[in-house]
């Protein structure tokens, strides 16, 4: 069955392009963001481009069984950005994809015809609607979970970026037999949203880790020092320290992890990183781990990102417990985790595995809400 169109849907409305709207989509795909995320979308594109996709391609797509629209501002008529949804595939799945001009985003736009775009197609028999975003374009994966899609892993090497090499994509999918209610993310970004939210007391910082980091985490992350008490007790390879740096987004908001980089107030310096790790939804459970760079030591940054992070997680999250796990002789880390209201449980014996090959007793802490 064909997709019916046009498509009200809220403040906005679902529409075939004409080609009056060739200047407006002009003008956004000079977006650095649509260009970034988008390979497939001409950089620079031309007024000839965008009149090539309203004359050519979208009728193309139509004639295939597929469905390219202009988001409209429903008052107005102006082009807001645009939604596809994929002819069906050989068991009736469907794809969609979406971007919006940088002047439309903030106002819940993309999320409203995304899941006005997804009641169709299911009204339509699709049983599936799923849809790809890079890992580290956190808006486009925000829009799937707001729209009701759930998300289904990581395809690695899914997407050919513009330069010809290959990202990761996160996978999400709607059935049309799910409840259609928004995902909300079990850990919340900060307050300022992603990447820009933070943490502060006036003397540290806490900000997400991004890819920005890459260089300053894995010179930390390979000191000796912070080697010897970190699982695996090895140094993280380049690559390693990069994907941290870039997935920190996603699996902040897939709930699987939350990295930050404590920071030094006044100069913005990076100066360690602390992170919520091991979280168990089912228990209300995390673990806390941190290290400061040695030029920031003694001077009670981990104290006070601790306290930061923990207040945080227990405000804003539905997290009660937080647990750490320490060396028994690193008493500078015993010194943090008290200061910053833990109690010692126990010791779990030889639980930790050494660099030197070794077993080694793991110092138990934690924190109630």
């Amino acid at each position: 069955m064909p997709i019916p169109e046009p498509i009200p849907a809220g403040p906005v409305l679902l529409r075939r392009p004409v080609p009056e709207d060739a200047d407006a989509i002009t003008r956004a795909c000079a977006d650095p963001e649509i260009a970034r995320f988008l390979p497939e979308i001409p950089a620079p594109c031309s007024r000839g481009d965008a009149l090539e996709w309203i004359t050519s391609i979208s009728p193309a797509d139509w004639a295939a069984g597929g469905a390219s629209f202009v988001i409209a501002e429903r008052a107005t008529g102006e082009p807001l950005g645009t939604i596809r949804l994929g002819p069906p595939d050989r068991a009736g799945n469907r794809e969609a994809g979406y971007w919006l001009a940088p002047w439309a985003r903030g106002r819940g736009y993309a999320t409203t015809a995304l899941r006005a775009l997804a009641e169709r197609a299911f009204a339509a028999g699709a049983p599936r609607v799923w849809l790809h975003a890079e890992v580290e374009n956190i808006p486009s994966q925000l829009v799937a979970h707001r729209a009701g899609f759930r998300l289904e892993g990581v395809l690695r090497g899914a997407q050919r970026a513009r330069d010809g090499s290959r990202r990761d994509v996160a996978a999400f999918a709607r059935l049309a037999t799910d409840p259609g209610d928004p995902v909300r993310p079990y850990l919340p970004f900060l307050p300022g949203g992603y990447p820009g939210g933070e943490l502060t007391d006036g003397v540290v910082r806490l900000t997400p880790l991004t890819a920005a980091d890459t260089a300053a985490y894995h010179e930390l992350m390979s000191l000796p020092d912070v080697v010897r008490h970190h699982l695996p007790p090895e140094p993280p390879t380049r690559a390693e320290s990069a994907e941290r740096c870039r997935y920190a987004g996603h699996r902040w908001l897939s709930g699987e992890r939350a990295d930050l980089a404590i920071r030094d107030a006044a100069s913005g310096a990076f100066a360690g990183h602390i992170e919520l790790t091991a979280i168990v939804p089912a228990l209300g459970e995390a673990m806390v781990g941190y290290c400061v760079h040695p030029a920031f030591r003694g001077r009670g940054f981990a104290t006070r990102a601790l306290r930061l992070l923990v207040g945080w997680a227990f405000r804003d999250t539905p997290i009660a417990r937080i647990v750490a796990g320490t060396d028994p002789a690193n008493t500078p880390s015993h010194r943090v985790l008290e200061r910053a209201g833990f109690t010692r449980e126990g010791v779990a014996r030889g639980l930790l595995p050494g660099p030197d090959g070794a077993r080694h007793d793991d110092l138990r802490w934690a924190r109630l809400r």
